[in-house]
């Protein structure tokens, strides 16, 4: 017998008859005698829904108000899959993110964990029963709902199964498992039979929509292996492991594309000691995510600084920057939606040479102007024009043969 933490997600709980699916995968693994914390998300488009009906009420409606709001998406679906399995005869109780005993920060929308409590958990599991917990939710100190970003179903699960030292932990979604590019964008796309912590975390963070990247960056803090398969189907997956020595083998894993990008210019501010601390001091404290930062060399004593934030935060980062301005001398802020952000990751390129190279000759090849880089040891990213993002995913995938296994 084994405990199995399995996620699903929107797709794979998207209406009533695939939420009996859902019940009958369920109920097979409990056949054979498997404990089973179930984590599922809100159906597919309920939340953009319930997004939508706010902004139509309040242009910026607040953060709390939105957890609020947001919550209830994965609680209806919580007690449908519990009545599911009820009906097939499966001995089930459902769970909030706070019944759970999920504790997090007071950060409302972008929620962090910082404690589980699960002892309710392993009471029900210990009456034969399946828990289902509600994905992307949790509650803070002060009793209040939170939630944990999009795709926080995902670090509820992986969160779980560190909790409640599970054996397995399974992430089903619509997709067979990671694959060396979105198949939907490159039609010669492979899928991929393991892959590391490291790898799946660059890829995450890039803008593959397989795995929220705080999901992954938990699972490898805590060792937690975890699969991502489908819902659809019963074949293997992918495994996400820890890096072993093979993988370095293989120079370029994937190639992932996110449109999800803007581009902030702060021009004109003095460049002196203390400027770009004051700048991005601010966008920290409004809680805004930067990723690639470009600071040009000062002359006459003015520099500009360039950076990447997600399309949803521009408005918050508009908002916390022009306060600022006056302190670091004066200046203009700009902003750039029409851009993306193309990376290529693997744990090869730590000792292989001329991977930038080769993609800046694609690209060159193809006529596609990057406009930023940013490299880490097993990344390199390039902003380029939104308009020619799958293209240049295409160009990539190709000038790195992942075609071929």
């Amino acid at each position: 017998m084994a405990r199995i933490v399995q996620k699903y997600g929107g797709t794979s709980v998207g209406d009533v008859e695939r939420i009996k699916k859902v019940a009958e995968r369920i109920k097979a693994s409990r056949d054979e005698g498997n404990e089973l914390v179930v984590v599922v998300s809100a159906r597919a488009g309920v939340t953009n829904e319930l997004i939508a009906r706010a902004k139509a009420l309040c242009a910026e409606p607040s953060d709390r108000e939105l957890d609020q709001l947001l919550a209830i998406g994965e609680q209806e679906t919580i007690a449908l899959t519990a009545m599911a399995l009820h009906g097939v005869g499966v001995d089930a109780v459902s769970y909030t993110g706070a019944q759970a005993g999920i504790f997090t920060d007071a950060v409302h929308t972008k929620a962090k964990i910082k404690t589980i409590n699960a002892q309710p958990l392993e009471k029900d599991l210990k009456a034969g029963r399946v828990v289902i917990v509600a994905g992307f939710q949790g509650i803070n100190d002060d009793g209040q709902i939170t939630t944990l970003g999009r795709g926080g179903s995902d670090l509820t699960a992986i969160a779980l199964a560190a909790a409640v030292k599970a054996d397995k932990c399974e992430i089903y979604t619509d997709v067979d498992g990671v694959y060396t590019a979105d198949p939907r964008v490159v039609k010669n796309a492979r899928k991929l039979n393991e892959i590391s912590y490291d790898e799946m975390l660059e890829l995450a963070s890039s803008g593959s929509k397989v795995m929220q990247s705080r999901s992954v960056e938990f699972a490898k803090k805590y060792g937690v292996v975890f699969e991502v398969r489908s819902s659809f189907n019963h074949n293997p997956g992918t495994t996400v492991k820890e890096e072993v020595e093979y993988m370095e083998k293989v120079v370029v894993r994937g190639v992932a594309v996110d449109k999800d990008q803007a581009k902030v210019i702060v021009s004109n501010i003095l460049d002196k000691p203390g400027s770009a601390a004051k700048v991005f001091r601010a966008l920290a404290d409004a809680n805004v995510v930067v990723d690639m930062i470009v600071q040009n060399v000062g002359r006459h004593g003015i520099a500009n600084l360039t950076f990447t934030v997600p399309q949803t935060d521009t408005g918050k980062a508009q908002k916390a920057l022009v306060p600022v301005l006056d302190e670091v001398g004066g200046g203009q802020v700009a902003i750039h939606e029409h851009i993306a952000k193309l990376s290529v990751v693997g744990v090869g390129m730590k000792t292989h040479s001329g991977v930038a190279a080769s993609l800046f000759q694609a690209l060159a090849n193809a006529n596609i102007n990057i406009e930023l880089i940013s490299t880490s040891e097993i990344k390199i990213s390039v902003v380029i024009d939104q308009d020619r993002a799958e293209e240049a995913a295409r160009v990539a995938h190709a000038a790195f043969s992942l075609d071929q296994a």
